[in-house]
Formats: structure tokens, sequence, C-alpha cells
């Protein structure tokens, strides 16, 4: 596979919890591709591309090293993507699982 939907690589290398929630990502705006920003969910990724994506109060810069076929375990998702910002926020899988359920409970 050298290319992956937008909205798909997203979801697999879990930035987002749900493919509805890249996609609405995308659409508003709050990605962009080596630069240029997206509004199509279905723009392809190639490997090396680097992402750009907005979320919350921080923005993310991931660079695509592969694709998957189905979303896996976040192991699995930290083998498709580098973080290029050390010391940028953590993505959702790197978080502990109790704080992030409670960030989605106290709507932060």
């Amino acid at each position: 596979m050298e290319r992956q939907r937008i909205d798909k690589w997203l979801w697999h290398v879990r930035v987002v919890r749900t493919r509805s929630g890249a996609a609405a990502l995308v659409t508003s705006g709050h990605v962009r591709i080596n630069g240029e920003r997206v509004h199509a969910s279905s723009r392809a990724v190639r490997v090396g591309d680097v992402v750009t994506v907005a979320l919350g109060n921080s923005v993310q810069l991931i660079k695509v090293l592969a694709f998957a076929e189905r979303r896996g375990s976040a192991d699995e998702a930290r083998r498709l993507c580098e973080l290029m910002d050390p010391g940028a926020p953590p993505l959702e899988r790197d978080l502990p699982r109790a704080q992030s359920q409670a960030r989605w409970r106290t709507g932060a």
C-alpha cells in the first residue's frame, strides 16, 4: 500500500477515537499535509508526508512512516508514525487509560 485516505490514517494512528471524528477534523480545516490545508477526508497521504493536526490548544506534527489495513493496538499505531515535536502534548493513544476517560467525562 503506497497511500491511504487521511481520515482512515488518522484513525489508525489513534489521533482520534472514531473514523467519523477523523473525517470531521479534516473537513473542519484542522489538518494539513505538507503544510497544505486539507478539506476533503478522501485526500491521500503517502509515506514521508508530514501531517499537522490542530487539537484543542496544541498542534501535532506527525510524520507518516507506514500504513495499516486495520486499526490495531496503540503499540501498532506507534509504528505507523513519528511525532516530530517531542515537547508536544501526547496523542490520545499515549494517555493512560484512566486519564483518557476522565478527559471525556469532564469535557476538558
